[in-house]
């Protein structure tokens, strides 16, 4: 069985609704994933913008240490107990919803949910996305990605 994520809020390659948009809703979306391997300890979640003008793009949302029987997260719900959430690029942790520059063009916002092979990884919410996808890098059984896209028109 493959490892999926789909959202209620939105589908893959589609625009974000105004509760995922900074300036409106600035709400997390619903995520659910299913299909995740075998020693699958925990799970971990990031959104990220590669269309950033920064040159490394942009951290949305930072989350790890997710318990593995959680496979779903309600839209703007908090994260389970004993998850981190990390800090985002907006400099804090928690979901920054999308904040494109008026007439970049469009962004894409990658939504993705790692299957990890540890309980807990070590990192904190002062932590930023390097970290995260540092130590991401070394604990990733798979990982299912959504993409959502938006544009600032100005």
């Amino acid at each position: 069985m493959a490892f999926t994520l789909i959202s209620n809020d939105f589908k893959d390659s589609e625009t974000l609704p105004d509760a995922q948009v900074y300036a409106h809703g600035n709400r997390s979306p619903h995520l659910k994933w299913s299909g995740a391997p075998e020693g699958t300890k925990s799970f971990a979640i990031t959104c990220y913008d590669p269309d950033a003008p920064t040159g490394s793009g942009f951290w949305h949302w930072t989350v790890a240490n997710i318990p593995a029987d959680v496979t779903e997260i309600a839209a703007g719900a908090p994260v389970p107990s004993g998850a981190v959430e990390g800090r985002t690029d907006f400099g804090q942790p928690g979901f920054g919803g999308a904040a494109p520059p008026a007439g970049h063009g469009p962004h894409r916002y990658i939504f993705t949910v790692f299957a990890v092979d540890v309980d807990k990884l070590d990192v904190t919410p002062e932590d930023s996305g390097a970290k995260f996808g540092f130590n991401l890098h070394f604990h990733t059984l798979a990982k299912a990605q959504i993409t959502g896209v938006y544009e600032n028109k100005g």
